[in-house]
């Protein structure tokens, strides 16, 4: 291990730790978050430890992810410091899983509130609070991903190894997420993707910084060399910035509801924090216009100068994530108070934590919004570079068809319209709605983007690498030609998946799932794009593909489906149980169809409305056949004016050869 590699960690801690530990005890001091309890205070140990280590677990985190995002993205495997990253990943990693230990027991402490024993009486409530309560129940997620993410990156040395930690490590962090807001209360599914979003790209931002710090003190790379870093690292730390950004004024307009509210204890800290967020983005506007300028033309003294910032940068994302420790510990002028601890709440409060909304109308598909962050975030970023992709090949004569960035761009805009709008709220209460929502995810959104060819145009639009490193271009290439995506991306494999999903989901545990758990509702949308997505690839994809099926093949396939789908919705139509009774039965409902005919009305929508994108596919294998027949045709034709037909000469002359008739001398 490089020697300096330990001292340039310190360092970074030391700057991280200085900001964070000023900012969190100031914090806790203005918003009161660690002031004894009225009724029973678990001392001061408690209230101030949980915060504390709360505040270390997302540092740890940001390490780990922050790190592993940097070997993935911006180091090359050849360079010594794509094994420093992995260091730090373990460091951060083993950080996170004794912070993680140190909040669990902690949060106990304070729900217990009574003396620390070894008795056996401690030991029970201790467990039946791990294992009995969601909060003990997240930590213990937290814990054990954390620990495995540690042990993970200890044995690899390769990017895919890279990749499953940095998906675990992300994945820790949604407990807490979940934390952060409870269940049961109102706007907890936009708090829950708010924070989740918030908490993954501050950790890339952080921990990349950090890592950016590490590779200067301990490898002191040249001056070209840590220009290439730092300019890579910069385009995910401005992404990185907005999506923390909108994440952050998204959490704040949750929990503080009214400009008023501005001038409470939270809102002060709420301030604080965004004054900390426009001076971070103003050191990144200066990474670009000043500091990379400096370091390509070689200005010396450009890396110390870039390092003081880096520097002075890392002690302020310390004061920020101080903030924002000390805020979760902070009173929200808006009550956060689950239904089940309200004197009355309604069915609907109890099992979504929102009041029933107004009788549905199928205008308010587009009138009713409530905001998924994390699918809107997507949508954006997805159009965006999409239509950057588009220009770039522009910009150097290269063509792309316009009907393609259409197909994409509507893809897209329905994506966000379906999680965004009147579907995705009313779904909640309505299984004909879900349903319109599920054939637009699973059908009619993965034909869109399917027909926008959008790996064609990554791997023309973004630029390779040659160092050996791994860029957007390189991961998506990586990902396309696999082994996995090629089992799973064969046209009987897809078809398979894309209808078994229909039964598997709707008449298992999993649809209760996605119903009751925010992460399971995610998990839907998320199944349902990538077979929908799958399937359409098989069959009318552009983008390249191992398999190349036989027409007709795909002609019975797509016969098939539309089969498998009227057997699906006659299930329902004809069916006389609900699905899941807790739920669409319970709900408390009192306008629109009764639960039973809803999800017969469903049925019918399953049948009749997935035809249609089935009949476009239908449509679109017709037609590729065509123009498949078409192309081949013109080849042949091109191939006889060249050299002959020689297929039909030679059939000629075997009719002559079985008639006894001389061969004819050929013409020129």
């Amino acid at each position: 291990m490089n020697t300096r590699l330990l001292p340039a960690l310190t360092s970074v801690f030391f700057l991280l730790l200085i900001g964070l530990s000023a900012a969190l005890l100031a914090g806790l001091a203005t918003g009161g978050g660690a002031q004894p309890l009225l009724l029973a205070d678990p001392g001061a140990i408690a209230r101030y430890g949980l915060p504390s280590a709360t505040a270390l677990v997302h540092l740890g985190a940001a390490l780990s992810i922050g790190s592993l995002m940097m070997a993935a993205l911006v180091i090359s495997s050849k360079d010594a410091a794509f094994n420093s990253s992995l260091v730090v990943a373990a460091i951060g990693a083993g950080l996170t899983t004794v912070a993680s230990v140190f909040s669990a027991f902690f949060t106990f402490a304070i729900i217990y509130v009574e003396p620390v024993s070894f008795d056996q009486r401690f030991g029970e409530v201790l467990w039946l609070y791990l294992g009995g309560t969601e909060v003990g129940r997240a930590w213990l997620v937290t814990i054990a991903l954390s620990a495995l993410v540690t042990v993970l990156v200890v044995m690899v040395r390769s990017f895919v190894g890279v990749f499953v930690a940095g998906l675990l490590a992300v994945a820790s962090l949604w407990p807490l997420a979940e934390q952060g807001h409870a269940a049961g209360t109102a706007n907890h599914e936009a708090a829950v993707s708010a924070s989740f979003t918030h908490s993954v790209f501050a950790a890339m931002w952080i921990g990349g910084l950090a890592m950016v710090a590490v590779i200067a003190w301990s490898h002191k790379p040249p001056a070209q060399k840590f220009h290439t870093v730092l300019s890579r690292y910069s385009t995910i730390a401005l992404v990185s910035f907005l999506v923390v950004a909108a994440s952050g004024v998204t959490n704040a307009w949750l929990r503080v509801g009214e400009a008023s509210a501005m001038f409470s204890a939270y809102g002060a800290l709420v301030a604080a924090k965004v004054v900390a967020l426009l001076l971070l983005g103003g050191a990144g506007a200066l990474y670009r216009t000043r500091l990379l300028a400096s370091l390509a033309s070689g200005v010396r003294g450009s890396t110390a100068v870039t390092m003081r910032v880096v520097a002075a940068e890392l002690a302020l994302m310390g004061v920020a994530s101080g903030l924002a420790s000390a805020l979760a510990r902070t009173a929200t002028p808006v009550p956060e108070i689950p239904a089940t601890e309200l004197a009355v709440a309604t069915p609907s409060e109890i099992l979504t934590g929102e009041l029933l909304p107004p009788e549905f109308e199928w205008s308010m598909v587009i009138t009713t919004w409530q905001l998924d962050l994390l699918w809107a975030l997507i949508v954006i970023f997805a159009i965006v570079y999409y239509v950057w992709g588009h220009l770039r090949l522009a910009k150097r004569g290269d063509s792309w068809p316009v009907g393609r960035t259409i197909a994409w761009v509507s893809g897209m805009v329905v994506l966000g319209i379906t999680t965004n709008a009147g579907l995705g709220v009313y779904g909640t209460y309505l299984f004909s709605v879900h349903m319109v929502a599920h054939m637009i995810l699973s059908m009619a959104i993965p034909l869109l983007l399917v027909l926008g060819a959008p790996v064609t145009l990554a791997s023309r639009a973004i630029a390779g690498r040659k160092d050996g490193s791994r860029g957007p271009r390189e991961w998506i290439l990586a990902a396309v030609h696999s082994r996995y995506l090629g089992f799973l991306g064969h046209p009987l494999v897809a078809a398979v998946i894309f209808g078994l999903s229909l039964i598997v989901f709707y008449y298992s545990p999993l649809f209760s799932w996605a119903l009751e758990d925010h992460l399971g509702h995610q998990w839907m949308i998320v199944h349902f794009l990538a077979s929908g997505y799958l399937f359409a690839q098989s069959l009318v994809g552009i983008d390249p593909t191992p398999h190349n099926p036989p027409y007709p093949l795909r002609l019975i396939i797509v016969l098939a489906t539309m089969g498998f789908h009227a057997f699906f919705g006659l299930s329902l139509i004809y069916g006389t149980g609900l699905l899941v009774p807790e739920w669409y039965g319970a709900m408390g409902r009192e306008w629109g169809p009764n639960p039973l005919l809803d999800q017969q009305n469903g049925g019918e929508i399953a049948w009749g409305l997935g035809e249609f994108p089935t009949l476009a596919l239908a449509i679109l294998v017709a037609w590729s056949w065509s123009r498949s027949d078409e192309r081949a045709n013109k080849r042949r034709d091109r191939r006889v004016d060249a050299v002959g037909d020689t297929e039909l000469d030679a059939y000629n002359e075997m009719l002559r050869a079985r008639a006894g008739v001389p061969d004819r001398p050929r013409k020129g």
